[in-house]
């Protein structure tokens, strides 16, 4: 009942609040779901064209390059037409920042992230946007028999979650039942206290990273202390790639489901996956085409860059937008009925722990951030060769200062010890890995 409270009346109001409108863009995409293929492609065209339309009248960065290579949004006669338009990358985002902006953007908030290149990015997302993600996430829940409002545990690192521990928010979680647990360190002191809120709490889902969840589970097992009992029905993990060996650990331990998403606060809530095992696309709300290594769009079964177009970002927009990421589109139907569209496989984001001098564990992201705000970094990568030596490998541009360096060397040191050597080399480039995908975080500890 309390839960039913939340979900229809408490959340609501809380999004009214915030001139969110993301109860009825819900209830809307549960009707999309079960729509045929074919209806669901026809909605994402309309979108589209009409998407296209307001962002080449009103955004400078789009109405400038629609014109000089003859683009008519209105003339938009297939989603295949979305091909003709140039890629949207990281660089060009933080050239045209200002460009990119609509003039009346509604609740325009600053975010950024390292994004799966290691390469800061500064972007922006307006109220339609977090509308929209918000609903995403909703329904996928749902598809899982769990709802806001539910006793929910969330296991995750970002500064923007953790920063904003107010009153207020303190309260609202309160009200949401939902918890947050810092999965910076990983101390065993510190897991032992996430066990014992995880039991205390018996929560009806988990959110988090893949590896900090199955970094729970793990020490659980080693400590003797079942969770299986106490009635979780899914783990949602996402931000990272979800390997097989996770995904076991996580649902023995926990005794539940672990349910996968994809996507990122830059591209958005791409996918997630479906009790029948599959990876849906949130195909009401954005475009996904595969490409690649020269820009051609490559057919569903063909592994290709993920390029992404999200349709409600007009204030900031993102269309046709590489996220680095290697993934192939699926071409057959889900066999839990609903009619969007699979991703059939995906080689995501891999962020790997790091070991402080002491053996405390943490996540890699607590180094990651210490870098993606300094300006002047292009790219970057971290390899903890030990725990007595941390190498930070920097590509410099414009906008870099020398004293930078003392401020990383001194943030690594207070999160991996006092008398951790830490060294920062300038290079020129970093290269891939022989796999061809980037880790920007590397531990040999």
């Amino acid at each position: 009942m309390y839960t039913a409270l939340v979900s229809s009346l408490l959340f609501p109001l809380h999004e009214r609040l915030k001139r969110h409108d993301s109860p009825r863009i819900r209830r809307d995409m549960e009707e999309v779901q079960w729509w045929p293929a074919e209806r669901i492609a026809a909605l994402q065209l309309q979108r589209l064209r009409a998407f296209l339309i307001e962002v080449g009248r009103q955004v400078p960065y789009y109405r400038d390059m629609f014109e000089r290579i003859g683009f008519l949004p209105a003339e938009l006669s297939s989603l295949a037409d979305l091909a003709r338009l140039p890629f949207l990358t990281k660089p060009l985002i933080r050239a045209h920042t200002d460009a990119l902006r609509h003039p009346q953007a509604e609740g325009l908030a600053r975010f950024n992230t390292g994004g799966s290149s290691g390469e800061p990015l500064v972007f922006f997302i307006g109220r339609r946007r977090v509308s929209h993600d918000v609903a995403a996430k909703w329904r996928a829940t749902r598809w899982w028999g769990v709802d806001i409002g539910d006793p929910e545990i969330v296991v995750w690192g970002s500064p923007i979650e953790l920063g904003k521990q107010d009153h207020i928010k303190h309260w609202r979680d309160k009200l949401l039942r939902t918890q947050l647990l810092p999965a910076f360190e990983m101390s065993e002191a510190k897991v032992d206290g996430f066990i014992e809120t995880i039991r205390a709490v018996r929560p009806r889902m988990l959110f988090g990273y893949p590896s900090a969840l199955t970094h729970i589970a793990r020490h659980a097992r080693r400590r003797g202390v079942a969770m299986n009992d106490l009635g979780i029905r899914v783990a949602f993990v996402t931000s990272e790639r979800l390997y097989d060996d996770q995904r076991a650990t996580i649902s023995e331990v926990f005794g539940c489901p672990v349910a996968n998403g994809y996507g990122g606060r830059d591209a958005g809530f791409i996918a997630h996956e479906c009790p029948a095992g599959n990876m849906h696309l949130t195909a009401d709300d954005i475009v996904v085409e595969t490409v690649d290594a020269q820009g051609q769009v490559q057919p569903p079964g063909t592994a290709g860059e993920i390029v992404v177009t999200h349709l409600s970002t007009h204030d900031f927009p993102f269309i046709r937008y590489r996220t680095g990421d290697i993934g192939v589109l699926g071409s057959t139907v889900c066999s839990c009925g609903r009619g969007l569209p699979l991703l059939q496989d995906i080689q995501g984001r891999s962020t790997d722990f790091v070991v402080a001098a002491d053996g405390t564990v943490m996540h890699g992201l607590s180094l990651i951030y210490i870098l993606r705000d300094l300006p002047g970094i292009q790219a970057f990568k971290v390899v903890q060769e030990s725990r007595a030596l941390t190498r930070v490998l920097l590509v410099a541009g414009a906008g870099f200062a020398p004293s930078s360096v003392a401020t990383i060397v001194d943030g690594f040191k207070r999160r991996l010890g006092a008398e951790v050597a830490v060294e920062v080399q300038l290079v020129d480039d970093i290269p891939a890995e022989k796999s061809g995908k980037f880790r920007y975080i590397i531990s040999h500890a």
